[in-house]
Order: C-alpha cells, then structure tokens, then sequence
C-alpha cells in the first residue's frame, strides 16, 4: 500500500514565507534618513519632498524628520518628510567664571 496522499492537491506541501510589505512608519513619527516608510507593490504610495522610492517602489526617507501623509489624487496619498531642527547644545551651557 501506498502511503502517500493522491492527486495533484497535496503535492506541493512548502508554503512561502510573507514578503513583510506595508506601512513601516506611521504619521508625524520621528524617522531617520535612510529609514524605510513603506515597502509596496506599485505605486499605491508616492514619495514627496524628504522622501525617495526605491527600484522594488519602497518610499525611504532621504532626510531626519516627521513623515506626513497627504492626498496626492483620490486613490493615491504622497509621503514627505519635513527635516527636523537639530538644537546645537554643545558650549551654550552660558556659565563663566
């Protein structure tokens, strides 16, 4: 006797792993340049000012900032990214003595 199921339904028994795609970044959270926002497929989302899109359509963050999300058209949104004021704390402690 056969110990095998039959048919073509159980032959290929490997499942592939998920592609981890979507929002990675919500809005008006604090990214750093070079950080994913969205990985897709195609160009549900599109990269604005602060923003750039990769071959695989991946929208990254080119400067550190606070990601917006917008209206680009009815069924498409625009990311940017608005850059972030560094404060320089280094020698305005303004004590002499």
């Amino acid at each position: 006797m056969a110990h095998k199921k039959a048919g073509s339904s159980s032959k290929n028994g490997r499942d592939s792993v998920g592609q981890r795609l979507g929002v990675k970044a919500g809005d008006g959270q604090l990214v750093s340049a070079g950080s994913i926002i969205v990985r897709q497929r195609g160009q549900t989302f599109l990269a604005g000012d602060g923003t750039g899109l990769g071959r695989d359509y991946t929208v990254f963050a080119t400067v550190t900032g606070r990601v917006r999300f917008e209206h680009a058209r009815r069924d498409k949104k625009r990311i940017r990214v608005e850059a972030e004021q560094v404060e320089a704390t280094a020698g305005a402690s303004g004590t002499s003595a």
